[in-house]
């Protein structure tokens, strides 16, 4: 196959799923990675692609946000061993939010029917996976439901977690980067995420590590606001020292 003709193949295998990544075209297309690395910067000064951390994806997606189903398909086996190692993170007998996103419903899933805990969380489908534990006081944080991702938002939402004050808050993003933050696409959502920081003594983030290098339109936070990186081990070593050096610590699970 010529250059063009794969780059051709690139373009609409990310136009497809959103996000391409080196490794996955290097053995999709039987070549090295600095080939698939030559065609996603030739993509990119073409403004065909955008490159990101690891991949690239279609321009204009930058703040394009997937639904929930789709977001949830994404590095499905990443976001289960991140949710594993997040249990540890859970304070026993003590009170933990859990913010909206589809690595921190997997964590809710995994709790174990036996656990005591509080939960506060304005995540329906967190909120729906924890309801039939007996052992968890559930506060469900209300406010305007967006769609797209089943979390309140707005001044309701934002009024109940200036009340409070949790031991720890296990935290989602769109996308994390040493020099912009923490970043989501919504401004509503942004708000709530900067508010569930505020609230909680310990922040701990969860996110895979296709959201590094990726920058979306609301930022709601720094890397050094977090306490503690829970990641997969497509993160890098350097890039997780380079994390850890400004103070956060990084499990890459």
């Amino acid at each position: 196959m010529y250059a063009p003709e794969r780059q051709q193949e690139i373009l609409r295998l990310a136009q497809e799923s959103g996000r391409v990544d080196v490794l996955s075209l290097a053995e999709e297309f039987q070549v090295t990675a600095e080939t698939v690395r030559r065609d996603l910067k030739a993509l990119d000064r073409a403004g065909l692609l955008r490159r990101v951390h690891g991949g690239a994806i279609p321009v204009g997606r930058l703040d394009f946000e997937p639904d929930l189903a789709g977001r949830d398909a994404v590095a499905a086996d990443e976001k289960d061993r991140i949710a594993q190692a997040a249990l540890a993170e859970l304070p026993a007998d003590g009170n933990v939010i859990i913010d909206a996103g589809t690595t921190t419903a997997r964590l809710a899933a995994a709790v174990p029917v036996d656990a005591t805990l509080t939960v506060v969380t304005h995540a329906l489908p967190v909120a729906a996976r924890l309801a039939d534990h007996p052992g968890i006081a559930l506060h469900l944080v209300g406010g305007r439901v967006r769609h797209r991702t089943r979390a309140a938002v707005d001044a309701w939402a934002l009024g109940s977690y200036g009340e409070i004050s949790a031991d720890v808050v296990l935290l989602a993003t769109n996308g994390f980067a040493p020099d912009i933050g923490l970043t989501t696409p919504d401004l509503a959502e942004a708000a709530v995420k900067r508010a569930v920081i505020k609230a909680a003594r310990r922040v701990v983030l969860l996110a895979d590590s296709g959201k590094f290098g990726q920058r979306h339109f609301a930022r709601f936070g720094d890397l050094t606001d977090v306490d503690l990186l829970i990641t997969d081990t497509g993160l890098s070593p350097d890039d997780a020292r380079s994390i850890e050096s400004r103070g956060t610590e990084v499990v890459r699970a």
